[in-house]
């Protein structure tokens, strides 16, 4: 490689900083800049060696960019993102790929139309033991799926109730933290057809849900289950069992099953579970471990889009897979508001 891929950050929040972070670490690429409009906030990723933009446009006229991530907040991501393209420059955008589903359909369209790349900031589906996974579901070594369960309880402290759109609709663990794990659900066990859903905020009392339980229906006829709670003192969620973030303690628990008729598999541990003869639940069952690594997945992520920008690699987590989860989540919401079962194809630009 000649150069390394100049790589953009728009917005120096917690997450965008860690972008930040990651480029610096990550191979084949180097971080041209930061945009970020509060100086302060601005400060603390120049003090890591950026350069600061105050705006888009500093960052944009400068020309020394091959490609941004989109940090900022979520309502802005299809202004920003699509300012991006507009400059011929492809983006990563964090999770969620945008505030709703019509702005997401707009954005790609956008970038389809001007035959730029648009990548999503699932970051969990670069980590090493996602990818070992994917290879045992894909074997066939499960044998045919037939169920899946997912649990991400945990518990947000009463500050960070303290900021007022946290108690809002649409700040709560759906919009918020169930996204990531729908997103590696789908790449899984395929696409999601249908949701049931229910919520509840009974313990804060807050706008905004705390709880939900949502049923799952996969294009493939198997069925699934997620419960998620930000109210809950708990080890199973992927924060506190994956071991991805340093901030998150570290558990030996898992979070997701994946039930096969061959086969089991336990993650984030990565227990493979068989019976060693025919008798199914009469005979002896035990688990095997393949080994994986526990290298950092944004960094992974960083090097990633700097290979898709040159044209080495195609997009693990596309734009396109960012639309399909966020419809899933317009769609637990909307079975949730309704009390009633909502289909995959009727989330559309007009809702349902």
């Amino acid at each position: 490689m000649a150069h390394p891929t100049r790589l953009a950050v728009a917005g120096t929040g917690l997450i965008g900083l860690r972008h930040v972070e990651a480029i610096l670490k990550a191979d084949g690429v180097e971080l041209a800049g930061v945009m970020e409009p509060n100086p302060e906030v601005r400060a603390h990723a120049e003090a890591l060696g950026a350069k600061g933009y105050a705006s888009l446009d500093e960052l944009l006229s400068e020309g020394g960019a091959d490609g941004v991530i989109v940090a900022v907040p979520n309502q802005l991501h299809e202004q920003v993102a699509g300012t991006c393209i507009d400059a011929g420059l492809p983006v990563l955008v964090e999770k969620p790929l945008t505030d709703d589903v019509a702005a997401g359909e707009r954005l790609l369209a956008r970038a389809g139309e001007a035959g730029v790349a648009v990548l999503t900031g699932h970051h969990r589906r670069h980590n090493p033991l996602i990818r070992k996974a994917l290879e045992i579901v894909r074997s066939g070594e499960l044998g045919a799926l037939s169920t899946v369960q997912a649990q991400t309880w945990f518990l947000k402290p009463d500050d960070y109730f303290d900021a007022e759109w946290r108690r809002k609709k649409g700040a709560g663990p759906v919009y918020l933290n169930l996204i990531h794990d729908i997103d590696l659900l789908q790449a899984l066990c395929g696409p999601v057809a249908r949701v049931h859903a229910m919520e509840s905020n009974a313990v804060r009392g807050n706008e905004v849900e705390e709880t939900a339980v949502v049923l799952l229906r996969f294009a493939s006829g198997l069925l699934g289950t997620v419960n998620v709670s930000d109210a809950a003192a708990a080890p199973w969620s992927w924060e506190l069992t994956a071991r991805e973030n340093a901030h998150y303690p570290a558990t030996a628990e898992n979070c997701y099953w994946i039930g096969g008729t061959r086969g089991s598999l336990a993650l984030p541990n990565l227990a493979v579970w068989h019976h060693t003869d025919d008798r199914g639940w009469w005979g002896p069952i035990g688990f095997t471990k393949p080994i994986f690594s526990f290298e950092d997945p944004l960094v992974l992520q960083a090097a990633h889009f700097g290979a898709v920008i040159r044209g080495e690699e195609a997009p693990i987590v596309s734009g396109a897979d960012g639309l399909s989860a966020l419809k899933v989540i317009e769609a637990v919401k909307l079975s949730a508001a309704t009390g009633s079962s909502v289909d995959l194809d009727d989330v559309s630009r007009d809702g349902v």
